[in-house]
């Protein structure tokens, strides 16, 4: 590892730009594994994580929705639903008191399997973490929330120019 340029004891930016990439490779393979075992795509993996967050912070996903999330068309939307819904993954609800809204959850079975394979890696992450302490993980936690926002930020640049035409 190299260090910073102005002789402090600290990883460089290159160090933790390489280290990020180096677990997002990981990540990627981790989720590849999962979709493999069930015989879904990535991009069905990818939506599955988009649901299940969506849920997690109380809002209903849409396929619409779900489509821009993407950068996916309606009709690739829909055949992504349709896997997701005949392996039980993936289950379409109309919210009451509006029949022309749909909205995408994780039934329990699917959130069993996601469990099957995703509780051993928080746990693994947790005894990987178990020597910070709370202002160590305070760090962590706003390294990771800002490395986020900036990948997100670049990403965007990187759209493709279906995706921005269609924003407008």
């Amino acid at each position: 590892m190299t260090r910073d340029t102005q002789g402090e004891n600290a990883p460089s930016d290159l160090d933790l730009t390489r280290l990020l990439q180096t677990l997002t490779v990981e990540s990627d393979r981790y989720a590849e594994r999962f979709g493999s075992r069930h015989g879904l795509h990535r991009t069905d993996v990818n939506a599955l994580a988009l649901i299940l967050a969506a849920a997690r912070r109380g809002e209903p996903m849409s396929p619409s929705a779900l489509a821009r999330e993407l950068g996916l068309s309606p009709s690739a939307t829909t055949a992504l639903i349709d896997r997701l819904e005949a392996v039980g993954h993936v289950e379409r609800e109309r919210p009451s008191g509006d029949r022309r809204r749909v909205a995408l959850h994780v039934p329990e079975a699917g959130l069993e399997e996601g469990r099957k394979m995703f509780v051993p890696l928080a746990e693994a992450f947790a005894d990987s973490w178990a020597g910070f302490g709370p202002a160590e993980r305070e760090v962590v936690a706003r390294f990771l929330d800002v490395s986020t926002e900036a990948m997100k930020a670049v990403s965007a640049e990187w759209a493709p120019p279906h995706e921005s035409q269609r924003r407008r």
